[in-house]
């Protein structure tokens, strides 16, 4: 019998009593650890041959960021708000989870941010990210400098409220509300983008994701942050800088063949919806 995990904030009460009324019909089909996101565990080193994940975008990050380089089969069920990245619906879970535990599905690999904060030549941090990777200033209107080099060449140096280094799965995210372009999510590439830049010439780049970038910190201003797919917060200090590559670990989310990336964006965004005119 498999070994599922399945991934949840069970202090959301409707997550909680979903998950409840589940249990019963998953105890049928497979062996389950419930893995509760409110509070910290380690996963990385599980035994199981896939997880389902039941919340938002947010949980599935969290999820697959908690996974570490131990990327199993990854499928989300929409509960939250937006739902970019997740696969099935509430209403239709019990049915579109017996396909995929008969293997009626694909896996789609994502890239995966490896993220290393050096301080003084020291390593002081690193994590992983599916979405992106941010610098950005939490409390004054201050605006900061920040360095850009990509495999070790000087490329420029912004004036801007921040600067967002996304994966292509993240173009629809922190990466789109700053003007960057969406990118189809099987691309190898960075999508660099400055928040709110001095200067009207800096637009936001699109590079290969087999690059090195390194991001240093000009500025001494206290509240400067560099935060990693929303959720891993850590302060900067003026000199920090910030490594950031492809890992060789990727992603695997599972694809049902009942959505498609033109398909969300219709959904989601309106994508290539007709203007209101309205009548006169």
């Amino acid at each position: 019998m498999k070994k599922i995990l399945v991934v949840c904030d069970l202090s959301k009460k409707k997550i909680h009593d979903s998950i409840v009324g589940l249990k019963p019909w998953f105890e049928k089909h497979v062996s389950i650890e419930i893995v509760d996101l409110s509070k910290e565990k380690e996963i990385e080193k599980t035994g199981a041959e896939m997880a389902v994940v039941f919340g938002g975008d947010g949980a599935i990050l969290s999820t697959c960021r908690k996974l570490g380089r131990n990327q199993i089969p990854i499928v989300g069920v929409h509960m939250g708000r937006f739902g970019f990245l997740a696969e099935l619906m509430e209403k239709d879970v019990c049915v579109s989870l017996e396909k995929i535990f008969t293997g009626n599905y694909r896996i789609r690999k994502r890239t995966l941010l490896l993220c290393r904060l050096e301080r003084a030549g020291k390593t002081i941090n690193e994590s992983m990210g599916i979405n992106d990777a941010v610098i950005s200033r939490s409390s004054l209107s201050r605006l900061i400098s920040i360095k850009l080099n990509i495999n070790g060449e000087n490329v420029a140096t912004y004036r801007a409220d921040g600067l967002i280094v996304s994966t292509p799965l993240g173009s629809t995210a922190h990466s789109l509300s700053a003007g960057g372009p969406l990118l189809t999510p099987d691309l190898n590439a960075f999508i660099i983008v400055p928040i709110c830049p001095h200067t009207l010439t800096n637009r936001p780049l699109v590079v290969s994701g087999d690059v090195k970038i390194e991001l240093e910190l000009l500025s001494q201003m206290s509240g400067t942050g560099f935060t990693v797919d929303g959720q891993v917060f850590t302060e900067l200090e003026m000199g920090d800088k910030i490594k950031i590559e492809r890992s060789d670990t990727e992603v695997q989310m599972i694809d049902t063949g009942t959505r498609t990336f033109y398909g969300v964006l219709r959904e989601k965004l309106n994508w290539g919806g007709q203007p209101n005119y309205g009548r006169n």
